[in-house]
């Protein structure tokens, strides 16, 4: 009995210690399960991921970067396809001991396996080595040194080593010509990529921009819209087992790239074209030392037409410096660290924008503006009258402030006194306006902000605050002295005047288009405020234009047949000063907008330190403005509307009369007024001198129409007139039996002749047409 309830009590502790043991097993159970179920259920995504990524590749895809185009579609920057030459040293190495193998047996030691020639390039091999074939082509065709290659093809194991990247496709098929030829296929292969090219070189390339070595715009354009040109990698997913052989996977796929879109800018290219031009031509013929710089912009819409600084640079090669940067490095050691420092520093200011990132005292330019403040407030009208004695004394500053016209211009009206560009009388209708206003008006034509424009490193502005802005700098502001704005500030403002009071914002970029021609996106106008009322604006553009076609100070900037309104400004460089504390460095300006009854466009041209004996912007600007004008007004579509004067003093343009009887010669020439003389007696003019499509004067000009065997002669030696005026210019021209065409600044009787062509001393036949020059030289501003 005692035996049994000891079992009893044993079965007891026994079951209760299985029971404890069950349980303890079936919570580990528990646990595991639940472990389990969770990496089931809840990782098993993230442990699909990890075998997937163990046994797929994943490639990136790359974009095409978005195209830019002018207004009309010219292509500005765009891609081309450029080939990376890659060697396989492995399949070289291999080859090479294939052949030492195969020619074991050789009793020659130097057997030709090799023959290569191309006389183009002075290239020749005979040999047996594989490699110093390859390395011997590869460094003439690609400009590689020799012995690099040398050392790459000799890398054991290696299938991929970069000889060169973004060759271009006619070196590339002289490769492939080369791996055709020798069976190299293994040995040297290409990747292709794609590479940025500007078709246009150098034009516009302030505007433009260019990109890095991986694609990304740094500069200009390129680098503002740099999200919208770059597109989104896409991605081609393959499955490969362990040795790399590809496994047909349900996770294999191919994820589409997504192309850049294309800008469609506001840039015209013929009149990109023409701005570079005068800009080249006014950088050249005024010594100018700190480069030049323009803008031509829609007055209404805001759109720039074009802009540019020269030097230009060309993008498909941006850190090669243009000649007038290189030559600062002349005599500079290569290898020191004076001429690396320097070559930077040339470079960071060759590729700035110098029409929004550099600026300048505007000098008289800025009148437009304190003049719309005036006839704004109404505390002037273009009768008003004045008086200017060569200087004005401002209460607070010691010294009277000079007018550029020492002696004074004595009693003028308001008009007079702004065509003159009279200093006294700006600053008088300032201290009329007052300085809190003056300082309203200065804020709302844009001069305390940037302008917005959509290009990077904008600089603002450099003036006063309101605290600091004295009876003194209310002068001296008056007529654009003592603060500084960039230039497209300044054609904006002047835009405003011209539009009839609105502030707008400048841009570039009219459309965001896809590869289809789909549109993004447009960009409209956008109205900033209203600064003055358009009456002030029509009464400002009737004094300038009147000032241009008469007597004023910009009359340099006057195009025959257009209306034009225009200010020159020149400035003193305060802040840069010589060996002996003196400034003697100026900035000539004009800013223009036309026609005058109903303008379209403005255009500006800066001139930084010109190195001539006038420095003026009537001199060194003006004129260039006048050709620009010239060239984009009828461009666009705005006729020519001749004065009665202009007219008769319109050169005209000469038809081809050779082959003609004489007859119907003289039947055409009498009913076009137009004087002649035949020489000779045959019946059919054989010769004409000018030429058919010559200009030459309709009042002074004749034409010359040989017969028979008469031939023209060079019988005259072309007299030198520059320095004439051009009365005595044409005088002295057509008394020699010679023809003459005036270009230039024709309006007015105080013009001088600058050029001629052909130049003096030339002999030429009687009849020749001599191509004159005008500029009145006789101004101030």
């Amino acid at each position: 009995m005692a035996v049994a309830k000891r079992l009893n009590r044993i079965d007891k502790k026994t079951t209760t210690r299985l029971g404890i043991v069950f349980c303890f097993f079936l919570a580990i159970c528990t646990v595991i399960v639940a472990y389990l179920a969770n990496y089931q259920l809840k990782m098993n995504e993230y442990y699909q991921s990890q075998v997937l990524n163990q046994l797929t590749i994943q490639t990136e895809v790359n974009p095409e970067r978005g195209s830019i185009l002018d207004r009309n579609g010219n292509i500005l920057a765009a891609n081309i396809t450029v080939y990376n030459v890659i060697l396989s040293p492995q399949h070289i190495i291999e080859a090479m001991e294939e052949d030492e193998a195969a020619n074991s047996d050789s009793k020659a030691d130097n057997d030709v396996l090799y023959e290569f020639s191309d006389p183009e390039y002075g290239l020749t091999y005979k040999g047996t080595r594989q490699n110093e074939l390859i390395a011997k082509v590869l460094s003439a065709y690609l400009e590689v040194d020799y012995d690099r290659i040398i050392e790459k093809a000799a890398k054991v194991g290696r299938r991929y080593e970069v000889i060169k990247n973004n060759v271009d496709d006619v070196t590339a098929e002289k490769i492939k010509a080369f791996i055709a030829e020798f069976g190299l296929k293994n040995q040297i292969y290409f990747t292709a990529g794609a590479k940025r090219y500007y078709p246009k070189s150098d034009l516009a390339s302030h505007v433009i921009g260019f990109t890095n070595s991986e694609g990304v715009g740094i500069y200009g354009l390129e680098q503002y819209y740099n999200n919208i040109l770059e597109g989104t990698s896409g991605r081609y997913i393959l499955a490969q087992d362990a040795r790399n052989n590809d496994m047909p996977f349900e996770y294999e796929r191919y994820i589409e790239a997504s192309n850049g879109y294309n800008l469609v800018t506001t840039i015209d290219i013929y009149i990109q074209y023409e701005l570079e031009n005068q800009l080249e031509k006014t950088f050249i013929e005024s010594g100018a030392q700190n480069r030049v710089s323009g803008i031509v912009m829609d007055v209404n819409t805001g759109e720039i037409l074009a802009m540019a600084t020269y030097p230009s640079f060309d993008l498909n090669s941006p850190y090669v410096l243009d000649d007038f940067s290189a030559a600062k490095l002349q005599g500079v050691d290569e290898k020191s660290e004076e001429y690396n420092e320097l070559y930077w520093e040339l470079l960071y200011t060759m590729w700035n924008n110098k029409a929004i990132t550099e600026t300048y005292e505007p000098g008289s330019t800025f009148k437009i503006v304190t003049t719309s403040m005036a006839f704004e407030e109404k505390v002037v009208s273009p009768d008003s009258p004045f008086f200017c004695g060569g200087s004005y004394k401002i209460e607070g500053w010691s010294k009277p402030i000079s007018c550029h016209y020492k002696a004074g211009h004595g009693n003028v009206t308001f008009t007079v006194g702004l065509q003159q560009s009279c200093n006294p009388v700006l600053m008088q209708i300032a201290e009329r306006v007052g300085r809190e206003k003056f300082y309203n008006y200065f804020e709302a034509f844009g001069y305390t902000e940037k302008t917005g424009i959509d290009l990077p490193g904008e600089v603002g502005g450099i003036y006063s605050s309101y605290k600091n802005f004295s009876n003194v700098s209310l002068a001296v502001y008056s007529f654009g002295q003592t603060f500084k704005t960039t230039p497209i500030q300044q054609v904006r403002a002047v835009s405003a005047v011209a539009n009839g009071g609105t502030l707008v914002t400048p841009h570039l970029i009219k459309e965001i288009v896809d590869d289809d021609g789909n549109v993004i996106q447009s960009f409209e106008t956008e109205a900033v405020r209203q600064v003055v009322s358009s009456a002030t604006c029509e009464t400002i553009t009737d004094i300038l234009e009147e000032g241009v076609a008469g007597d004023g100070g910009a009359k340099n900037a006057y195009v025959k047949g257009y209306r034009v309104a225009a200010k020159t400004g020149t400035s003193e460089k305060r802040d840069k000063y010589d060996e002996n504390g003196n400034t003697p460095w100026r900035v000539g300006s004009c800013v223009a907008y036309a026609p005058a009854d109903s303008p379209e466009v403005a255009a500006l041209i800066m001139v930084d330190e010109p190195s001539i004996s006038s420095v003026y912007g009537s001199v060194v600007a003006a004129p260039y403005i006048s050709n620009l004008m010239g060239f984009v007004l009828p461009y666009i579509g705005v006729e020519a509307q001749y004065t009665s004067e202009e007219l008769e003093n319109l050169d005209i343009t000469l038809s081809n009369y050779v082959g003609a009887s004489v007859e119907n010669c003289i039947r055409d020439l009498s009913w076009r007024g137009f004087t002649y003389e035949i020489i000779g007696s045959g019946d059919t003019v054989t010769a004409q001198i000018p030429e058919a499509g010559t200009m030459i004067s309709s009042d002074s000009g004749i034409l010359l129409l040989y017969t028979g065997d008469e031939a023209p002669a060079n019988t005259i030696t072309v007299p030198n007139v520059v320095g004439m005026s051009a009365y005595n210019a044409n005088q002295t021209l057509v008394n020699l039996g010679l023809n003459v065409s005036f270009a230039g600044s024709v309006n007015g009787s105080s013009a001088t002749v600058i050029s001629q062509t052909p130049a003096a001393n030339t002999m030429v036949s009687r009849g020749t047409v001599v191509e004159v020059t005008l500029r009145h030289l006789d101004m101030t501003d």
